[in-house]
């Protein structure tokens, strides 16, 4: 008995070939990570609107210190105690 076939690449995905000058290029390879593919790179600049899974996404990528969340924290509340409000229009 033989194993079934498998897909390499998912059956929603549609892939297109793309011609590029070099100048093109090099500008997507200097954006590009290591571990990210060329769409990725792509999409991150040209692609989707931004969403909160996006946020989200930035966000655990970003490195803050527990001593800047503290300070926002602080600002936060101190914005809570204050009396000045936005004019209703």
């Amino acid at each position: 008995m033989t194993a079934p076939a498998m897909s390499v690449h998912d059956k929603c995905m549609a892939v297109k070939t793309i011609t590029i000058d070099l100048e093109a290029y090099e500008a997507l390879a200097r954006r590009k990570r290591e571990g990210e593919s060329f769409s990725q790179v792509i999409k991150s600049h040209f692609g989707r609107s931004r969403t909160g899974r996006g946020l989200k996404q930035i966000l655990q990528q970003a490195a803050v210190s527990e001593a800047t969340v503290d300070r926002i924290e602080a600002v936060v509340r101190s914005r809570r105690r204050s009396p000045v409000k936005a004019p209703r229009l």
